[in-house]
């Protein structure tokens, strides 16, 4: 199988962009972008290369966001090939963003080039955000595009961002929305010595057991509509000298919520501090708003996303808001109408990533769809 979209795909996942570097594949999306008329404007940040990329002025504005950087390729003794030599065997393009997500960059491209091939004149305007901050810690990407787009107000009507969404076939799943990311580091203080003599010491594991407990066990809230319960998990949890005949002098905790719309970050922050002030603890928490929940309009794009679905695949995609976050949470700040529609995500961050090749044809056809049912008349 030969295609323009696997062939940009191909050159795309050549270049190893691990996060935060983008390794020229801007300048190569660039080299096929300015010939279909596409304004490009750079927004460097730090270390971090951002592209937003517009063609034509007029509203309505169709948007597609992605990432050209990619996560580390882990162990390369256990891949079945070069991670950044893009390999084709057994109907599947092997690599490292095959699927997360240099091979829905390659189909945005592809599709926007046959679309104005097709409809030199189209109405409205057509526009790519790209960034190489997704991966990383994403303080210098999509945050401060939109920032600069909010300033002089240049906001968008639709948003598809590329983040492979679909579960066991392309198509099934699409995102709507996607949960808040809230995270704390307790410390719970006590007094050190020696496990003998126990009325002389106070054990912070022993002190925190109960609130801990209490937090594992409370139900924050029940979801919603569109968003399962808000969920809270400790993620590390710390203690001890080295010793077994030593009580630890603090116990460290770390936990995250992810937290649907029917909670807010003050309402979490309030009855956690609740819980263990019951509990009579000493101790010292630090919080990290990763991000805010956010659901979008269901409204023209859902409905141009699924029809298109429908027409490629045949497949009925279900909305969910299931997953980790993902920069829909900034872009939805600048636009009413974000979701998320991509390849499946069985492979991504593991060895041996990978796409279907039907996938890879079909993810441009839907992404063509897409335009034709929201800038052309129908």
């Amino acid at each position: 199988m030969s295609s323009a979209t696997l062939e940009l795909a191909q050159q795309l996942i050549r270049l190893r962009s691990i996060t935060p570097e983008d390794a020229g594949c801007q300048d190569l999306i660039a080299q096929h972008l300015k010939p279909l008329g596409f304004a490009l404007e750079s927004m460097r940040s730090g270390e971090v290369t951002n592209l937003w990329a517009r063609r034509g002025q007029a509203r309505p504005l169709v948007c597609f966001a992605g990432h050209t950087d990619v996560v580390p390729t882990g162990p390369l003794d256990q891949w079945h090939s070069d991670p950044f030599a893009p390999s084709v065997r057994e109907g599947k393009l092997y690599g490292r963003g095959a699927a997360d997500m240099k091979s829905s960059i390659a189909a945005f491209i592809c599709a926007a080039e046959e679309f104005v091939a097709a409809h030199p004149q189209h109405p409205g305007s057509i526009a790519l955000l790209l960034t190489s901050d997704e991966e990383g810690v994403a303080v210098d990407g999509t945050v401060k595009v939109v920032e600069k787009l909010k300033a002089r107000g240049e906001l968008l009507d639709y948003c598809i961002v590329g983040e492979p969404t679909a579960a066991a076939k392309l198509g099934d799943t699409i995102k709507n929305g996607r949960r808040g990311s809230l995270s704390g580091k307790l410390v719970i203080k006590g007094v050190q010595g020696h496990v003998a003599y126990p009325h002389l010491v106070k054990n912070p594991v022993h002190l925190a057991a109960p609130a801990l407990a209490e937090l594992v066990a409370t139900e924050w809230d029940r979801g919603n509509t569109f968003f399962p319960a808000t969920s809270w998990q400790i993620s590390n949890i710390h203690g001890g000298a080295g010793a077994d005949n030593v009580t630890p002098n603090s116990l460290e905790v770390q936990f995250n919520f992810r937290y649907s719309t029917a909670s807010t970050i003050e309402s979490l922050r309030r009855r956690v501090l609740g819980i263990l002030n019951k509990h009579g603890l000493d101790y010292a928490l630090d919080w990290l708003h990763g991000a805010a929940p956010f659901l979008a309009a269901e409204g023209e794009l859902v409905v141009a996303a699924r029809g298109a679905v429908r027409a490629v695949t045949g497949i009925e995609p279900e909305l969910s808001t299931s997953g980790g976050t993902s920069d829909g949470r900034f872009i939805i700040d600048i636009c009413p109408q974000v979701l998320e529609l991509g390849p499946v995500n069985a492979s991504i961050h593991k060895l041996n990533e990978h796409i279907e090749l039907d996938d890879l044809e079909a993810l441009k056809s839907i992404y063509r769809q897409v335009l034709e049912r929201l800038l052309l008349p129908t």
